[in-house]
């Protein structure tokens, strides 16, 4: 029988059980798949502990990559022996995933399958936030969050690619190194200082025009006070918990500044969507513009450690699940 990580009632990282699971057939639409590697996020945290409710059992995961060992009907453009990535398809955490062909794209050749798990989610998140939350223009100056975080690294990169100036803030001294290697122009250590007057200082009083929010509850005040005039706060995830409820007055007083709260599946919500997010991040990875930083490998077993680390903010990077 394959094995699979279930969630049976939620919590924390210890209600994660590696069992075995009944073998799974493709039905209309859908891929078997073979997992070579899993991706781990924040939001498989979210899962586990019923912050974002599902109906219990369930398979944890969202995101992986892998090779096609059966096709269900009705599908098209997929094959037995295909090579594909996937990030919103619950289940990921297991030897074999049920996702649907709608949700997977083709790996190309040249992306090595750890690659391709540890792009998609993260990457696809990164890319929606800096081509349509906040189309990052040549010259801007953004804020990212957690900036040597698996997200915050590949934002870094692309807001670059785009032209902008990029403060990052992180929490050491080796995250603050891996930050400017991705390409950030200023790193402010947010354990040492308060990072909001820190960023009016570098930005000679102005403030950033858009920030990249996935920390949430610790961050977004300072976020708020960060923004210029009509600025963007893309509060995209909540690492730190979730930010309390916001008197809309708040955002004319920032300096008629704009609060939203973007998701990847309303920004893949098209097959043709997702093949221009994903063919865009592929492309980049082949010609060498783009990095994907692959923090550390788990064996599928011990996924409970894998959230550990990640939640312990121990991990740079990507975290991969590897069956």
């Amino acid at each position: 029988m394959p094995k699979a990580v279930v969630v049976r009632a939620t919590g924390g990282p210890d209600v994660l059980e590696f069992t075995d699971v009944e073998a799974k057939s493709p039905g209309a639409g859908e891929l078997l798949v073979d997992v070579a590697a899993a991706g781990v996020n924040f939001i498989d945290c979210y899962h586990r502990e019923g912050r974002y409710p599902l109906p219990t059992p369930f398979g944890l995961g969202l995101e992986g990559s892998g090779r096609v060992s059966a096709v269900g009907s009705d599908v098209t453009g997929f094959a037995v022996g295909d090579r594909v990535a996937w990030s919103q398809s619950l289940g990921s955490y297991a030897e074999q995933a049920v996702v649907r062909a709608g949700d997977a794209v083709p790996v190309p050749d040249g992306v090595d399958d750890d690659t391709a798990a540890a792009l998609l989610l993260q990457g696809l998140t990164a890319h929606y936030l800096v081509a349509s939350t906040y189309p990052v223009q040549k010259g801007d100056t953004v804020l990212v969050h957690a900036a040597a975080g698996g997200v915050g690294l590949l934002l870094v990169q692309l807001a670059k690619a785009r032209g902008a100036r990029v403060i990052g803030t992180v929490s050491t001294e080796a995250k603050e190194a891996l930050a400017r290697e991705a390409g950030a122009d200023e790193v402010i250590r947010y354990d040492l200082t308060d990072f909001a007057p820190e960023v009016r200082r570098l930005t000679d009083g102005v403030g950033v025009a858009a920030v990249y929010d996935g920390v949430g509850a610790t961050t977004f005040d300072g976020s708020l006070a960060s923004l210029k005039p009509r600025g963007v706060l893309a509060l995209f995830g909540a690492s730190s918990g979730a930010v309390p409820p916001v008197d809309p007055q708040r955002l004319n007083q920032a300096g008629s500044v704009y609060l939203t709260r973007p998701s990847l599946g309303a920004h893949v919500a098209t097959r043709e969507e997702l093949e221009w997010r994903a063919g865009e991040l592929f492309a980049a990875i082949a010609d060498g513009s783009l990095t994907v930083r692959i923090g550390g490998r788990y064996p599928l077993a011990e996924a409970r450690r894998a959230h550990e680390d990640l939640e312990g903010r121990r991990t740079t990077g990507k975290l991969l699940l590897v069956p």
